[in-house]
């Protein structure tokens, strides 16, 4: 007979982890024991549950179908999956685990109750886009149901309902952004940027804010990849250097690409004091909520610092690199995205095109 208990421990951090104990015997004797750690007491619980069923019944607990939230936490305390799980994806599936569309037994999963949780999420004020990456995100947890937790799930539904969500309005791609800040709004940025670096209460880090902005213009990097490029990474005699792991729909990482740093962005790596491993040592959601803070301040409207990836190949076109030169510095891998930008800075010479 198979049962459980859970012990509590503390880290030297104060965070708490909850272990399930294990145990199978057999005439008193034990003839079975392991042990698994949960960051949250109701996730050692529900696995716990499970893997008694399991022991026992074996055969019969063979693509069991379990509710949508058991399968949920169960990727949420695999390491393999959930430590390379993204920041946004990581958002949705915790926010999926509270919806009432997790109740759902996970092989019963019809059209209609992702219908009713587009339609909830909708009348929450969510948009197409975002409800998007909730059946997305939904759609891939539910495929690794069977090869990874041996529960069934219906995940085959989402071929049916994805059209009928698109069709209803439900669910749809986000618009494509052709925002670019005006010299008037960069100058003003400018001011308000030096002078928030400039007041650190209470000895707080000094973020060079005007250095990384100009940064990420001349290099047109995500601000993310801005505030990870290292030292060790930088070229001084060719004026380069290598991003580490830029993003890419196909690959999590591993896509290190090589990086000429043009204009003055050489002299702004150069002139950072080193600190450390990184040339730019400072958070990336920091730098972001000082330019939020100072966007706001100054009641620029629809302006987000992704922005400025864009307005970074715009000059880059304006100066007359081809599409394949700026994607060298950007780092696109679909040169259509590209040719849109280019496109939309000179529509007319489309005409001059035989």
């Amino acid at each position: 007979m198979a049962s459980f208990s859970i012990r509590k421990r503390t880290l030297k951090s104060g965070e708490l982890r909850f272990t399930v104990d294990i145990v199978v015997k057999n005439n008193s004797a034990i003839i079975h024991r392991e042990s698994k750690t949960f960051r949250k007491k109701e996730f050692a619980r529900t696995y716990a549950n499970k893997r008694v069923l399991e022991l026992e019944n074996p055969d019969a607990y063979q693509h069991k179908s379990v509710p949508i939230y058991v399968l949920l936490d169960q990727f949420m305390e695999e390491p393999d999956l959930w430590d390379k799980t993204g920041r946004t994806k990581k958002y949705v599936i915790q926010l999926l685990r509270d919806c009432d569309i997790s109740h759902v037994e996970s092989n019963r999963l019809r059209t209609s109750d992702l219908i009713a949780h587009c339609k909830n999420r909708k009348a929450a004020g969510a948009g197409g886009a975002t409800i998007y990456h909730d059946i997305a995100y939904l759609r891939s947890v539910m495929k690794k149901a069977k090869p990874v937790f041996n529960i069934a799930a219906n995940y085959q539904i989402f071929e049916e309902a994805v059209p009928v969500l698109i069709d209803m309005g439900l669910i749809g791609k986000s618009q494509k952004r052709t925002r670019r800040p005006t010299s008037n709004e960069l100058e003003r940025l400018r001011t308000g940027l030096l002078k928030r670096e400039n007041f650190r209460p209470n000895g707080k880090t000094r973020i060079p804010f005007t250095d990384i902005l100009e940064f990420s213009i001349l290099t047109c990097m995500r601000i993310g990849e801005v505030c990870s490029v290292r030292w060790e990474d930088l070229d001084q005699e060719n004026k380069t250097v290598i991003v580490r792991d830029r993003k890419d729909p196909r690959k999590k990482s591993g896509n290190h690409m090589l990086v000429p740093l043009l204009g003055n962005s050489f002299d702004i790596a150069m002139r950072q004091p080193k600190k450390g491993k990184r040339i730019f040592p400072y958070n990336s959601r920091s730098v972001t909520a000082g330019f939020q803070r100072v966007r706001n301040e100054l009641e620029i409207d629809d302006l987000r610092y992704h922005d400025l990836r864009r307005e970074g190949a715009s000059r880059l076109f304006e100066k007359g690199y081809s599409i394949e030169e700026v994607a060298q510095v950007t780092g696109h891998r679909n040169i259509n995205i590209l040719w849109q930008v280019y496109t939309q800075l000179y529509p007319a010479k489309l005409h001059k095109k035989p």
